[in-house]
């Protein structure tokens, strides 16, 4: 980025960089000195790219909460209606004869779709950290991390989707009593491959967008997590619905099918912990970053159990689940990977900086720039949510997808519900990401799982109770209750 009134240029001569003793990356004294005598900002610190392994002059650039905002629009839109299209795809397989016969696909839906906020946005938020802290500047370092990375997130997205499926058997069997041996191998199967392969193709969209924005000077944590999320939900769903049909026409003819899926994938899984583990970043995020993804699945199942019992009383749920929940995860993902970021580079895990404190009220996260450094931001990115909302809403109106009609009560109702949802959010990404940091947890591995579940669980939650709302209070047309 070109230098602004805003943005100022800080030179100091940087020494060697360390190799973090527990996978988290920390800046050197120098920094620091840099950042103490610049004073807390509302921003994230770019370090210029270097050409050489082991630069002599380490240039800090501070963006403009414009340049910001631009940055994180275009994305965000991008992400909107990648939302918006796999939106109009849940609505029409909800009539297939899978999602009929084996509701249970509902409860997997939110959380696969979840695995962008537990492994991509989460793979994201680390290799922006790492860019721009330098450490992908070399061929080497570059090689080693995103292969390191892969393979994580491949490890983490065969163990999830196997406990997504377990979750969402566990679930159905809850309310009848009876499990389907068939139905429970077509879950697992269904949900192995899918976010397998989704991870796999977004893993590499992740690497490719981090290194295009480093090369041209852009802020990844503005850009990253977005586009994550504007093919996530498309990919997943398609990849699930079509798997699932696949596996449910095959399920009498060819009963060894889905077993011997389930077996290879399985058998993958110490595979990729291998290649993982070779990596210095990656080998202690293995071992001790599951309780977060694991966490967030589970609250994502519970998203999935709500959307379930939903849907079977107003099937125009479906279209907006996706939208609400993904605009809700978007900007709160940006929002903790711009925090973690700027504690990775001003502070030990441990320590905070002097701009931020834990415990702030929900006025002064958004109000208070005394109290938090990310004020500016957190109103900035609640700005985004009506306009963005409305975009997506009309656009899926002009589409007539959809079982409900674009009443003004409706949008009154729905926009309500989508401002308390990404204000929550929000006040809890600066609470959870500072208190992760304060007690040694890295943010980068752990903050967006939860709040990407968090999200799922309150857009759906808060979504139905909308729904049952307008058919109290009489705004029943023909399409709502159909």
């Amino acid at each position: 980025m070109e230098s602004s009134a805003g943005r100022h240029n800080l030179k100091r001569r940087a020494k060697k960089r360390r190799k973090p003793l527990d996978g988290s990356v920390s800046m050197n004294q120098k920094y620091q000195e840099a950042w103490d005598e610049e004073g807390a900002s509302d921003t994230c610190t770019l370090l210029e790219k270097n050409s050489g392994s082991q630069p002599e002059v380490v240039t800090l650039q501070k963006e403009s909460l414009w340049a910001t905002s631009i940055q994180m629009f275009i994305p965000f839109l991008l992400a909107g209606f990648g939302m918006v299209a796999a939106s109009l795809l849940l609505d029409k397989v909800q009539h297939w004869t899978v999602y009929q016969e084996v509701s249970e696909v509902y409860i997997l839906v939110p959380a696969l779709l979840g695995l962008k906020g537990n492994l991509e946005m989460t793979l994201a938020s680390r290799l922006s950290t790492h860019a721009n802290l330098g450490h992908l500047d070399t061929r080497q370092q570059m090689l080693g991390l995103v292969v390191g990375n892969l393979a994580l997130i491949l490890c983490q997205a065969i163990v999830v989707g196997f406990l997504a499926s377990l979750a969402a058997v566990i679930f159905g069997w809850v309310p009848s009593g009876v499990i389907n041996i068939n139905h429970a191998l077509l879950l697992c199967a269904s949900s192995l491959v899918t976010a397998f392969g989704a991870s796999f193709i977004l893993g590499l969209i992740m690497v490719g967008v981090i290194l295009f924005s480093r090369h041209f000077n852009i802020n990844p944590d503005n850009v990253a997590t977005p586009i994550a999320a504007s093919l996530g939900d498309l990919t997943t769903l398609a990849c699930l619905s079509w798997l699932a049909s696949l596996f449910y026409n095959t399920m009498d003819s060819h009963p060894w099918f889905t077993r011997v899926i389930i077996f290879i994938g399985l058998i993958l899984v110490p595979v990729w912990a291998w290649i993982a583990s070779r990596n210095e970043y990656t080998c202690t995020v293995l071992f001790s970053g599951w309780s977060p993804v694991i966490a967030a699945m589970i609250i994502s199942s519970v998203g999935g159990l709500i959307l379930d019992f939903t849907v079977s009383q107003y099937k125009g749920v479906a279209v907006f689940q996706l939208v609400i929940n993904g605009v809700g995860g978007n900007l709160v993902a940006v929002q903790a990977s711009r925090i973690s970021t700027e504690l990775h580079s001003k502070a030990k895990p441990g320590q905070l900086p002097s701009s931020m404190q834990v415990c702030v009220s929900p006025c002064s996260a958004f109000c208070d720039s005394a109290k938090t450094s990310h004020a500016g931001t957190a109103r900035m990115l609640m700005l985004m949510v009506i306009p963005g909302h409305l975009i997506f809403s009309y656009t899926i109106s002009y589409l007539q997808a959809g079982h409900t009609s674009f009443t003004l009560i409706f949008m009154i109702v729905y926009l309500i519900a989508a401002i308390l949802q990404v204000a929550l959010l929000l006040y809890i990404a600066q609470v959870m990401t500072l208190s992760m940091w304060k007690h040694h947890v890295d943010p980068d591995n752990s903050a967006i799982p939860y709040l990407t579940a968090l999200g799922d669980l309150l857009g759906t939650l808060l979504l139905g109770i909308a729904f049952q709302f307008l058919f109290l209070i009489g705004d029943r047309d023909s399409d709502v209750g159909d």
